[in-house]
């Protein structure tokens, strides 16, 4: 008898799937958007810059006031430095502005989907996003993948680029490191493909050689063992 497939087992929601939080160092996102930000500005003091095994880049604790506040470190960010965030506050490298005061071509991470979420896009370490554009009410940034999105000139970002931008260059070399970089954030690793299983462990294993021999995309109605490869594909193919 076969064994349920990877989906199943996540969909169960056991520990091995669940995101150990507890190791985290906390929720990285802005402060309340209160009248303070919307028509002026708040300072902020770096008090540290640490590590969170649940993110990629490195975390600065911002203290405005009488409140703490985790956001990602920007490149040549440090200890004690002052920032300001605000509607009135000078876009340089990290001060968190709204979007409609940001220059068209600067470099922004952290950005918010909506006015006062904390932030949802561009997260990942040396990453960063540019303003393209500028209407009225909407502001249109380009993202890293080329791809752009039209957002609310209220929603805030974080001038520059987020540190740790060489993490890729470096490899992982032996296995036993990437399977602690994995176990950190509880990922499952090492993944097996379903072309290498056999037939009653995965609809695509068996067969001869490393092929699926049958098409990718799950019938509409497959039960949940079945319902792999391609979910509800809007194109299959080459892209012409």
């Amino acid at each position: 008898m076969g064994k349920r497939i990877i989906s199943q087992r996540r969909g169960r929601g056991t520990s091995t799937y669940k995101s150990p939080s507890f190791r985290f160092s906390g929720k990285v996102k802005y402060r309340n958007y209160d009248k303070i930000e919307k028509e002026d500005l708040i300072l902020g003091k770096v008090l540290d810059l640490i590590h969170c095994p649940g993110h990629s880049a490195p975390l600065a604790v911002i203290r405005f006031g009488n409140e703490d506040v985790l956001n990602f470190a920007n490149n040549k960010l440090r200890k004690g430095q002052i920032i300001s965030s605000g509607k009135k506050s000078e876009a340089k490298m990290g001060n968190i502005l709204p979007l409609e005061k940001i220059p068209i071509g600067k470099n922004i991470f952290n950005v918010e989907k909506s006015p006062g979420d904390g932030g949802k896009f561009i997260r990942a370490s040396g990453s960063s996003a540019k303003i393209d554009s500028k209407s009225k009410e909407k502001v249109t940034i380009l993202f890293p993948s080329k791809k752009k999105k039209i957002l609310s000139k209220n929603c805030r970002a974080t001038v520059g680029i987020i540190a740790g931008g060489g993490r890729k260059e470096k490899p992982f070399v032996k296995a036993g490191k990437r399977y602690h970089a994995m176990k950190a954030k509880n990922k499952l690793y090492p993944l097996t493909s379903g072309v290498a299983m056999n037939a009653v462990d995965h609809p695509f294993g068996s067969g001869r050689g490393r092929h699926v021999g049958k098409p990718k995309t799950a019938p509409r109605f497959a039960p949940p063992g079945r319902k792999v490869g391609l979910i509800k594909a809007k194109k299959t193919g080459k892209k012409r």
